[in-house]
């Protein structure tokens, strides 16, 4: 009986310190995590919170909470897909930043816009695709 209890005790002293060995190596708040576990960890360990996002219009960095003008019109097809003009950021639109075209690279004046499609994903942040700004975009419609 007593062999028993000794076993028993080894056994469960073994469960504990592999627990504690899995935790410490490879666990998600590991010191020693190794990188390509991080690809199939969670998401919310995967992603480093405030990833730095720039206007399209100005190149400028925005700051948390900084927001693009833009207006997103409904799609008409009943997809995903929707088409968005962006006017700018703050700093673009209330002073004397420059702004280009990343398309054609034109320089843009304050009234100018860039056409953008817009796909809604679900569960996950909308994806801007920039396909020119009003001058070059209409150029290539009257091309066709």
């Amino acid at each position: 009986m007593i062999f028993y209890l000794q076993v028993l005790g080894l056994v469960t002293a073994g469960v504990i310190l592999l627990w504690i060995g899995y935790s410490l190596f490879f666990g998600p708040y590991a010191p020693f995590y190794p990188f390509f576990l991080k690809r199939f960890a969670p998401k919310s360990f995967r992603y480093k919170p405030g990833h730095p996002q720039f206007c399209p219009v100005c190149s400028t960095k925005l700051k948390r909470g900084e927001l693009v003008k833009s207006t997103a019109f409904p799609s008409l097809s009943g997809g995903r897909d929707r088409t968005m003009y962006i006017n700018g950021c703050r700093h673009c639109i209330n002073s004397d930043t420059y702004r280009k075209c990343p398309i054609c690279g034109a320089a843009l004046a304050i009234e100018d816009f860039l056409v953008t499609r817009m796909f809604e994903r679900p569960n996950r942040r909308n994806h801007v695709h920039v396909l020119g700004c009003n001058h070059c975009k209409k150029s290539k419609m009257f091309m066709r």
